[in-house]
């Protein structure tokens, strides 16, 4: 692996771990890995991996982008069990979220089964399930005066 894809990796890792907000940020995090480079590579990089924000601000992966909305307009709640998430959503939606899961390719998650209105996500382990849980939930967070 070249040192330029390397880097296009932790950068991934780092927007998908770490709410950051600049390309100054992502530099540092990158130091903190051992990969040093300017503030003018990094926005390259964000560039080409096609990186955009989120309505919060924060960097993240654009497919992730699409699943960041649709867990906020459709799902209305997220539970554990085990190193399963169940993921209830409106009625007619569970396909569209699970889809848009498996698109997004989260390191915690196996897979996804979907029926109407819950998915069912597959997870590697029941600590890989807590993360998924407390992201997940974190994304239905700004609409807890709705329900």
């Amino acid at each position: 692996m070249s040192k330029k894809d390397a880097r296009h990796r932790a950068i991934e890792s780092i927007v998908r771990s770490d709410r950051v907000r600049t390309q100054r940020e992502i530099v540092e995090r990158l130091a903190e890995r051992g990969f040093s480079c300017t503030q003018a590579t990094a926005s390259r990089d964000i560039a080409e991996l096609g990186l955009c924000k989120s309505s919060e601000g924060y960097y993240v992966v654009r497919v992730e982008h699409n699943l960041y909305r649709l867990v906020y307009e459709l799902v209305s709640d997220v539970e554990r069990v085990s190193n399963f998430c169940v993921i209830r959503t409106k009625f007619g939606s569970a396909i569209v979220v699970a889809d848009a899961i498996d698109r997004a390719r989260l390191d915690d998650v196996v897979g996804t089964i979907a029926g109407k209105d819950t998915v069912l996500a597959i997870c590697a382990s029941d600590e890989s399930a807590a993360r998924i849980e407390s992201h997940l939930q974190s994304l239905t967070h700004g609409r807890e005066g709705e329900r």
